[in-house]
């Protein structure tokens, strides 16, 4: 199964956790052509039966045929960031996280300035249970460009998944001032004022997000803290 956030850092830009929530369900659906034309999007000037084969391959998710045919194109050009990310892609979605991190790595010490390779890292480090690595690498991410609400929403997470609500709170503020019509990162940031305590602030992200998504505001709501006396 797909992590949801996946789409999300490889199409908004560009998660695979199986125990994965609801608003990073809706996460992937942020695509509308789903996650083939992103991975094409990163397959320009490739040969177009390469990209066909590419489509072919995800089509039918066929992750280890897809790994094979980026590794075969790596034999030819280890220094190509796009199959490097193929490849990630390919290991994610086959659930192996560590080897996902392993081609992220080159990705990003490929192509350095592309924030995509950054986020894609950072998720990778998510679901190999890291997300401390993820902290990191995402914070080198907005030292590269710091005006992407992905970023910042994948460090909200991060730290979410840390436990540390106060930088999550943060960055997923970051997020929504970036974005404000993203409305997982409007979860998020209600989520962390709810484990706050924060019961004013979690109201006005429900009711941010009420305008965008019903159904996942209708999850949050169900985190509401207690009012206080």
């Amino acid at each position: 199964m797909a992590h949801p956030l996946w789409i999300a850092v490889l199409g908004l830009a560009l998660l695979a956790l199986h125990a994965c929530t609801p608003y990073t369900a809706a996460l992937f659906s942020a695509v509308p052509d789903g996650t083939t034309s992103v991975l094409l999007s990163h397959l320009q000037g490739v040969e177009e039966s390469n990209r066909k084969r590419v489509v072919e391959l995800e089509g039918r998710k066929d992750w280890d045929g897809l790994l094979k045919f980026a590794e075969e194109n790596l034999a030819k050009d280890a220094n190509s960031a796009a199959w490097w990310t193929v490849a990630g892609y390919a290991n994610s979605q086959a659930g192996r996280h560590e080897a996902a991190v392993q081609c992220y790595t080159e990705t990003v010490r490929l192509a350095p300035d592309d924030i995509q390779g950054w986020n894609l890292l950072a998720q990778a480090y998510r679901d190999a249970k890291q997300p401390a690595r993820a902290v990191q690498t995402l914070n080198h991410a907005l030292l590269v460009r710091k005006g992407s609400a992905e970023t910042w929403l994948l460090l909200g997470e991060s730290y979410s998944d840390l436990d540390r609500d106060l930088p999550a709170a943060a960055a997923y503020r970051e997020a929504v001032q970036l974005n404000s019509g993203l409305a997982q990162a409007w979860f998020g940031l209600g989520r962390s004022y709810a484990r706050l305590g924060r019961r004013a602030d979690f109201e006005k992200s429900l009711a941010a997000l009420q305008k965008l998504d019903p159904a996942l505001a209708n999850e949050l709501s169900e985190l509401r803290p207690a009012s206080r006396n």
